[in-house]
């Protein structure tokens, strides 16, 4: 039992107990609600801040959502831009890519084309040099035929002959000159230029001793050179003897004889390191000519032919001076007669006119009536002179 002031209670009372419990149970959740509203007071005052930094926060977070969407916007169109950029960048490269292409093609193209005209061009190059081979071939095969020929000594003088024949008639009308032509003494001529008087007729002789030059060409040794040397000499020697026995005849030739020589070698190889021989043809009267010297040898002699032509034509060149004097004389005898004649049709057109000027005033006063006496009108005496032509033609 509890007494509690005026009240008595019963702890075996399960009532009583029960009450109790109650009190107590609810004494216990006052005092728990109290301190619950205390800490909940006390909280909301420690959440103000708070709240107001969520607050913040959140306008923060949307301030951030917002430059979020302006970011996205703006990335958007950077994203547009750039691609705008890369469509237009790509289409830059594409024409810049076409227009290297179109010019690599256009460069290979000319490439292609110099190359093949290079190519053609050294083509034809090669072909004449194919030619020139060709030729170069058939020059060496033809002066081996040259050398047999000049080995032997009738096919040497043929040729010899021939090009003193091709010169001879480049340099000399063909009536100046005789090939072959036979003297009094029965010896034959290769050439016989006829030369008037000074200095008469003039023998060419085409023949020449190569077989000594030939050897002293290939000589190896002095004591070879030094034989070959005196065979040219006794060579050349014997041939201006036998040359100015046979081709200079008193009364019947020039006082003096050509030895044509067709290789300028052995001629500048005579004057180079034989000069006695030179003289020794001066002695003896027997020109040694090369086709060069030859040639203006001919042109000299063709000038002493055409100075002779000259003289013999001189007598008709005077007679037909003095017709041609005659002529001229009648010419300028007719011309002054020609002269008078203009002067007198001149006079006789001027008294026509006068005639005229006349008859068109009578004319004129006729038409108008004017039947007046006209004082008479003397018109002059014309006298006519001519000259008789006394000349013939």
């Amino acid at each position: 039992m509890i007494q509690i002031g005026d009240t008595t209670l019963n702890l075996s009372d399960p009532l009583t107990l029960a009450a109790i419990g109650a009190g107590v149970l609810l004494l216990l959740i006052t005092i728990l609600l109290f301190a619950a509203i205390r800490a909940a007071s006390r909280s909301a005052r420690l959440t103000e801040p708070l709240i107001r930094q969520m607050g913040d926060l959140g306008q923060r977070v949307q301030g951030l959502s917002d430059g979020q969407h302006q970011l996205s916007g703006g990335l958007t169109h950077v994203a547009e831009a750039q691609s705008k950029a890369q469509t237009n960048m790509l289409h830059l490269m594409e024409k810049r890519l076409a227009q290297v292409q179109e010019q690599m093609n256009e460069n290979l193209h000319g490439a292609a084309r110099r190359t093949a005209q290079s190519l053609g061009e050294l083509q034809q190059r090669l072909t004449a040099i194919d030619k020139a081979q060709e030729n170069i071939t058939k020059l060496s095969g033809d002066v081996l035929t040259l050398q047999d020929i000049l080995s032997n000594k009738q096919t040497r003088g043929a040729f010899g002959e021939i090009q003193l024949h091709d010169i001879v008639s480049k340099a000399l009308p063909s009536d100046s000159y005789t090939l072959q032509s036979t003297l009094s003494n029965g010896k034959r001529a290769d050439c016989l230029i006829h030369l008037p008087n000074p200095p008469g007729p003039i023998c060419i002789d085409s023949k020449f001793p190569l077989e000594a030059y030939e050897a002293l060409r290939n000589a190896a040794d002095d004591r070879q050179v030094q034989e070959a040397a005196r065979f040219l000499k006794t060579s050349v020697r014997k041939h201006i003897r036998d040359i100015a026995e046979k081709y200079i005849l008193d009364g019947e030739t020039a006082d003096g004889a050509l030895m044509f020589l067709p290789s300028e070698a052995v001629y500048a190889e005579l004057h180079a390191n034989f000069p006695e021989l030179v003289r020794e043809g001066f002695e003896a009267r027997v020109w040694i000519v090369s086709p060069t010297t030859c040639m203006a040898t001919l042109n000299t002699m063709r000038a002493i032919l055409k100075d002779a032509r000259m003289r013999e034509q001189a007598g008709a060149i005077r007679r037909e001076l003095g017709l041609l004097f005659a002529d001229v004389d009648r010419l300028g005898n007719r011309v002054e007669n020609l002269d008078r004649h203009f002067h007198q049709a001149a006079k006789d057109i001027s008294e026509i006119k006068i005639s005229a000027d006349k008859a068109g005033r009578r004319a004129k006063r006729l038409d108008n009536f004017d039947f007046e006496e006209l004082a008479p009108e003397t018109e002059p005496t014309i006298v006519k002179l001519t000259k008789p032509d006394t000349q013939g033609g």
